[in-house]
């Protein structure tokens, strides 16, 4: 927890876009007020620590007491903590929601559309994701917080790719310039984990039912245009596209290692720190850990693109969202605070203090000199945040109805359908099987 007042904090000096975006919520309104505030506790040393001197700057500015909760996800405490403020109608002023939460609370959440209109002048347009997930019956819930919002992408061996699957990455994903990447398709990612395993190196691709897992199978499955629900709420399990994923992830198992259906998102991290596999998909976690740990891996990972499908490229997208409580006792400042946190300033300061890994939401904020300056080796993370829009961020479970998705994500369907099958089941049983479920999903 984190007192911060303004005898303890340091005035900043703000831009004039600082104040044009704050026009609406003036001192006045609620100088010596107080806001509690609700933030994920972050991973990397030192991330809360600047969170909360952007956080300062503006308490200082506007002459308002607020109290920090860094709010652990371990044990989803964070998750439980929404709950139970929701039912009991009191709470944080301002609560960081993770990807699917705004959603199942979006009641009892205050619309930010006064928030969001010049924030997105000011930053530019955000995802197709970021709309499905902080809209609800046409208005803003929420405004996407930089802070744990992350890509999922491939993070690959350069030393292994190069020679085992003759794929040069570096010149595939060029620090600097835009990808290279025609020939990068699912045939060849497919082509690739063969080559790997035979040289006893493996791609690292989970099937249990964790964050990282879904979150690939998503990726692939829209890849071959694939959707188990579609976005008028009809069940789609049973289409040629969701078979020919099924038929991928078949041939894919017969090269991953052979305990993937119980890795949890640890399990990945694990494997390609420990010098065991040479491809996985993830954030720059495990990067970050390597460089610690183990730098000699580290000094050849590199992290880029998806593999393209027959419907296109999609890379897994996990956003966050600032939301505010229907129930706030002081709106106007926390509308205030989370526009101050959506400055470009203020974002670019969270991103460095993470080392790369939490990813702003907005079109003018992916190319930040910090993936670009990142290393070793220098460059690692220079498309990680996707600067050429090459590849389409998504949400496993997507387009299916944000409570309906939301199901199919934490109940891992798309794993256990591919799973079922790759192990033996009949197509026809294993697509009835989920069907059954989505079934479920739309009574529940």
């Amino acid at each position: 927890m984190s007192k911060l007042s303004r005898r303890e904090l340091v005035g900043g000096t703000v831009a004039a876009s600082v104040a044009l975006m704050t026009a609406p919520y003036v001192r006045g309104a609620y100088a010596g007020g107080k806001l509690t505030v609700g933030f994920w506790d972050h991973w990397v040393p030192g991330a809360n620590k600047t969170a909360t001197e952007v956080v300062g700057e503006w308490a200082e500015r506007e002459k308002v007491d607020v109290q920090i909760d860094y709010i652990t996800s371990q044990g989803n405490k964070l998750l439980l903590t929404g709950q139970a403020e929701a039912q009991a109608k009191v709470g944080h002023d301002i609560l960081r929601l993770g990807t699917w939460q705004p959603h199942g609370l979006a009641e009892l959440l205050e619309p930010v559309d006064d928030v969001m209109g010049p924030v997105l002048e000011q930053n530019g347009e955000v995802n197709e994701t970021v709309r499905y997930l902080g809209q609800a019956n046409g208005k803003w819930i929420g405004v996407p917080a930089c802070q744990g919002s992350q890509l999922q992408p491939p993070c690959s061996r350069i030393d292994l790719m190069k020679e085992h699957a003759k794929i040069d990455v570096q010149a595939m994903y060029p620090a600097g310039s835009a990808p290279r990447a025609e020939d990068w398709t699912m045939d060849t990612f497919l082509k690739a984990a063969e080559a790997c395993h035979k040289a006893g190196f493996p791609f690292g691709i989970g099937l249990g039912d964790t964050n990282d897992s879904v979150s690939s199978a998503g990726a692939i499955f829209q890849s071959f245009g694939a959707n188990l629900v579609d976005a008028s709420s009809q069940i789609t399990v049973r289409t040629d596209e969701v078979r020919q994923a099924l038929e991928f992830y078949k041939r894919l198992l017969a090269f991953l290692p052979p305990n993937v259906g119980a890795w949890d998102d640890a399990s990945n991290n694990k494997w390609l720190i420990a010098g065991k596999g040479t491809l996985i998909c993830n954030p720059p976690s495990a990067w970050a850990v390597a460089k610690r740990d183990a730098p000699r891996v580290a000094e050849q990972l590199w992290t880029h693109g998806m593999p393209a499908g027959p419907k296109g490229r999609f890379a897994p997208y996990l956003p966050a969202f600032y939301t505010i409580w229907s129930f706030s006792k002081n709106k106007e400042a926390a509308k205030s605070l989370i526009a101050h946190l959506s400055l470009p300033s203020s974002i670019e300061r969270l991103v460095v203090a993470s080392t790369g890994f939490d990813l702003p939401a907005y079109q003018k904020l992916t190319a930040l000199s910090v993936w670009a300056e990142a290393g070793p080796p220098k460059g690692t993370l220079y498309h990680y945040a996707n600067p050429f829009d090459h590849q389409k961020l998504s949400v496993a479970g997507w387009p299916a109805p944000p409570k309906i998705a939301e199901q199919i994500y934490t109940r891992a369907t798309m794993t256990k359908l591919a799973l079922r099958y790759a192990r033996g089941e009949k197509m026809e049983t294993a697509v009835a099987w989920a069907e059954g479920e989505c079934e479920g999903f739309m009574r529940s």
